[in-house]
């Protein structure tokens, strides 16, 4: 029997400044996992199991462009803080996450996002540019509003003055709100806001010729506008010194060789 292989994501020829990673933060126990799964998959698993640290990769073409979206959904325990800080130096676009029925979920949430702008800051300032952070955060398990620890003015105070944060009250279990707040979070970052779910569809490895095909990039279409995503089954987490080079580069060359680069997997 001959094993199928995936495809490269060499084959797709992303610009690197269409490669993105998004990262998700938070306690445990407060649905991380449950909104990735909602995001790649629109399922929900009531069985909970420990995050150590999982990463996942999607493919969109959309009008004829190709984009790349790491997804890091991280520990609640975060043992390692150097590990911590290199997701959140590395990271494009955030979203926190908190239990509307835990209080200590949400002063986590607090501190995430204070350490979230002082990590940023100190590369930002480096490579003299703004301090630009695209970040959604989420109140999780709004069906259990019957046990809500956290107030809506708390809420409002943590996002007040951002106009790159946001905030939105969800359930993964039933799915409220998980769409219109990864909307908002590509529309923050200005991204393709077919990125979102439920606004591009589907397709399997086995038909990821339709994201690299030639004909995607024809005017007739771009013109159609349709969008198209793919998860990568075999994706793998580029290793901590590409991470860690690619830091390095953004601090001494001032981010300008994401221009010229290519994404590339380690």
């Amino acid at each position: 029997m001959i094993k199928k292989m995936s495809p490269s994501e060499s084959d797709f020829d992303i610009p690197a400044k269409n490669c993105y990673r998004m990262v998700i933060l938070g306690s445990t126990k407060v649905g991380k996992t449950a909104i990735v799964s909602r995001f790649l998959n629109a399922k929900f698993d009531e069985q909970y199991t420990p995050t150590i640290e999982d990463f996942h990769r999607k493919l969109y073409s959309i009008k004829g462009d190709v984009y790349q979206l790491d997804i890091l959904d991280t520990s609640g325990n975060h043992p390692f803080p150097a590990m911590r800080r290199l997701s959140i130096l590395t990271g494009d676009v955030f979203i926190l996450v908190f239990s509307l029925d835990n209080r200590d979920s949400f002063q986590e949430v607090q501190r995430l996002k204070k350490q979230i702008f002082e990590t940023k800051s100190c590369l930002k300032n480096k490579i003299k540019e703004n301090i630009d952070v695209p970040l959604v955060i989420c109140g999780n398990k709004g069906d259990r509003d019957f046990y809500r620890e956290v107030q809506q003015e708390e809420i409002e105070q943590l996002v007040a003055g951002d106009d790159k944060c946001a905030y939105f009250e969800i359930s993964a279990k039933r799915n409220e709100n998980v769409d219109k707040m990864f909307q908002t979070l590509f529309t923050l970052a200005k991204l393709p806001h077919e990125m979102s779910p439920d606004l591009h569809r589907k397709v399997s490895v086995q038909y990821c010729d339709i994201l690299r095909s030639k004909s995607l990039k024809n005017k007739k279409m771009k013109d159609a506008g349709e969008a198209f995503g793919m998860v990568n089954p075999c994706a793998r987490r580029p290793s901590v010194h590409s991470d860690l080079m690619y830091i390095k580069e953004k601090a001494i060359g001032g981010g300008q060789g994401k221009e010229k680069e290519r994404c590339v997997i380690s």
